[in-house]
């Protein structure tokens, strides 16, 4: 396991697993943004790594959001450096080459919410609690939430949300599409895990190329988006794990897919 300020993370069976302990709320300061940064960095470039999962320590808080005390510093000039910090992390998760799972394990608020919304699935133990919290302190979201929310849950409640401030149940947060899954609060890391668990039985590549081709969904016309397409399914049908895939099929076993 590597520890380097306020957050942990360790590898095994092809899963990274990233829990932030910054207490009392696992805000990400300054210093706990570095540190996620950098484990997102080691993770993101290990082979060996398939899975994401990022949590927080205990289990009231996933990530409580910033740190308010450094808003009191913030001016114009200043806010977008600050802000630019936020974005990065939340871009290497977006971003990464492996599938990325939120295991929220109580409140996730404002950045907290948008750590969350970067990731590619979200589990959500049935005490967590999920908001955009930002109008409260004169401020709106910027890690994100105002882009992701929308392409998320639609855009009347995604505006609902963010205008009103509210913190919603982790329930209505999976009727609106917010969350994936809602589990017994003692059972969120086993059924992350498990969760995990299926998607490492997948082709690797396969994955990769899926996930590329989802965000670029979210980015490009559709016209643009279906040639992406073609161009990652080819990708995809010149890879080792394709034949591998048919071969299975047609043996009736279950595919060994080694990545290739």
């Amino acid at each position: 396991m590597a520890l380097r300020d306020n957050v942990t993370f360790e590898v095994k069976n092809h899963v990274g697993e990233v829990v932030i302990d910054h207490p009392p709320a696992n805000s990400l300061d300054h210093v706990t943004r570095g540190s996620l940064s950098t484990a997102l960095d080691s993770l993101n470039a290990n082979d060996a790594v398939r899975v994401i999962i990022i949590t927080g320590k205990g289990e009231k808080f996933f990530v409580g959001g910033a740190d308010i005390g450094e808003f009191e510093e913030l001016n114009q000039e200043t806010g977008e450096t600050w802000i630019q910090s936020w974005h990065e992390v939340c871009s290497k998760i977006h971003h990464s080459p492996k599938i990325v799972i939120a295991a929220i394990n109580g409140f996730a608020l404002g950045g907290g919410c948008e750590v969350a919304l970067a990731c590619d699935l979200r589990v959500a133990a049935e005490h967590a609690k999920m908001g955009q919290l930002e109008v409260n302190y004169g401020i709106i979201p910027g890690s994100g939430g105002t882009q992701r929310l929308p392409r998320l849950v639609g855009v009347g409640r995604a505006k609902e949300l963010i205008f009103t401030g509210d913190i919603i149940a982790a329930q209505a947060a999976l009727q609106m599409g917010l969350v994936n899954r809602v589990v017994p609060s003692d059972q969120l890391m086993d059924e992350t895990r498990a969760l995990a668990s299926k998607i490492i039985s997948k082709a690797p590549i396969a994955l990769r190329l899926a996930k590329e081709a989802i965000n670029l969904a979210m980015e490009l016309p559709l016209t643009e988006g279906l040639k992406r397409e073609i161009e990652l399914f080819s990708l995809a049908c010149g890879t080792e794990d394709k034949n591998e895939g048919a071969r299975a099929f047609f043996e009736k076993r279950s595919p060994q897919f080694r990545g290739g």
